[in-house]
């Protein structure tokens, strides 16, 4: 969350930067609430100095109904701040981060400018097929019986492609493990504290999250959830950051509000297996450490040799948490491809031009808008306590990826070649055949 105090003193900034996210976010009203409720909180704290002062001396009969009256008064505005309070928190939690000085201004949530490119786009010289197609000649992805067990929108994995979910999370992990991060398994589910001081909406119609019922747990749509609340309410040493952690979760999500987006087979599901990157820095060396994570997920994608670009979100795609966040897009030859102006329908059915880019991987600088949240400080030589700055990225989203690898290896006979870089990972296995 933002700090009240900045928010107090650049009201103008904070409004104009909500309506440049497209945040509905009241600051009139929060500030208002903010006004009350310190006004209330000093009054409590006048009371109970004024009890606490009466309560060391041998009081008289006039000085203990004073006293009882006292806590009475107490009891009432006690009462009295604990629904504003609630209200002021609930307001706060809805105002967005800062937004970084270099991210462009855009109402357009697509208006995300092009970085860079690695490798001209995959050409073919036959009809290429999209993954589902693929999946289900080469018995790699079994939708049907999941759909019987689980619903829509949940997979079975076969034969070579859950060795290849096993190959990609050890080829992260090793690239991560040269620049110096600590793997991590995490838990599966956290507390709904814990979303809410990261910045996560977890209620709501339009939430992404899957609350366990009769319960304040909550299941993780990604670890930057449970490496972000790693260090909640502690402060760490300024001598120990850097702290650098990947981790492996399974994520949830219910893809509330994902109509009209693509989401053919494999590529938006409700549960999928993740690799996380996550970092704890100091202030200044936040940009550094947004940058190196950038690399080493432009890293993995060019050891797999997958052709990709990056893209800068622009306000209106941004996160709540995030100050600034990069997207590495990998090239699809089967995913629909929309053009301004098509329709929603024709983009979902399928009936536009195949061959697009989709995300596969994301980074973002929180800065310390996660850390004030979560109750993370650190201290310097000098004991001098401050937030620090934190940052998470994909190295391997594992369905997304699993797409881009059989889209872009697919050969003129059906198979599917296997990256160089995963071979070994896979006992030497080169492609994919038929099963028949």
């Amino acid at each position: 969350m933002l700090d009240i105090k900045y928010i107090r003193e650049n009201k103008k900034e904070i409004i104009a930067n909500c309506k440049n996210r497209l945040a509905v976010c009241d600051i009139d009203k929060l500030l208002k609430l903010d006004t009350a409720r310190r006004e209330l909180e000093t009054e409590i704290g006048e009371c109970r100095a004024k009890r606490n002062t009466g309560s060391k001396t041998k009081p008289t009969g006039a000085q203990i109904e004073y006293l009882k009256k006292l806590g009475e008064k107490i009891k009432r505005l006690e009462e009295k701040i604990k629904p504003l309070t609630g209200e002021y928190h609930k307001l706060l939690l809805a105002v967005p981060n800062l937004t970084h000085p270099d991210v462009r201004i855009s109402a357009d949530p697509d208006d995300n400018p092009v970085l860079e490119t690695y490798k001209e786009t995959t050409k073919f010289n036959f009809a290429p097929k999209d993954h589902v197609e693929l999946g289900l000649a080469l018995d790699l992805i079994d939708f049907d019986r999941a759909a019987k067990v689980s619903g829509a929108k949940f997979y079975y994995l076969k034969n070579e492609a859950a060795l290849l979910e096993f190959a990609l999370i050890q080829y992260a992990l090793n690239i991560a493990a040269k620049h110096g991060f600590i793997p991590f398994i995490t838990p599966d589910l956290a507390r709904q504290e814990v979303l809410e001081g990261l910045g996560f909406n977890p209620r709501g119609m339009s939430t992404q999250i899957y609350n366990i019922a009769e319960s304040d747990l909550s299941l993780i749509g990604t670890a930057e959830i449970t490496m972000g609340a790693y260090h909640m309410d502690e402060i760490l040493d300024e001598a120990d950051l850097p702290k650098k952690y990947i981790a492996v979760s399974h994520c949830f999500r219910t893809e509330a509000g994902s109509y009209s987006k693509y989401s053919k087979g494999i590529f938006r599901v409700h549960q999928f297996t993740k690799v996380e990157m996550f970092q704890y820095v100091i202030p200044e060396n936040s940009e550094t450490a947004h940058d190196e994570l950038l690399k080493i997920e432009k890293e993995i994608y060019q050891g797999l040799d997958i052709p990709y670009r990056v893209v800068d979100h622009c306000t209106a795609d941004l996160g709540t948490p995030a100050s600034r966040t990069y997207d590495l897009e990998a090239w699809l030859p089967g995913k629909p491809r929309k053009r301004r102006g098509a329709t929603n329908a024709a983009y979902a059915n399928g009936s536009e031009e195949t061959g697009d880019w989709a995300e596969m991987t994301s980074t973002s600088n929180c800065t310390d808008y996660q850390a004030r949240g979560l109750n993370i400080k650190y201290k310097d030589v000098d004991n001098h306590k401050a937030y620090p700055h934190m940052l998470n990225g994909t190295a391997i989203a594992v369905t997304r990826t699993l797409i881009a690898i059989m889209e872009n290896y697919q050969q003129a006979d059906g198979s599917i070649a296997i990256p160089k870089i995963l071979q070994p990972y896979l006992s030497g296995l080169k492609v994919i055949t038929d099963k028949k």
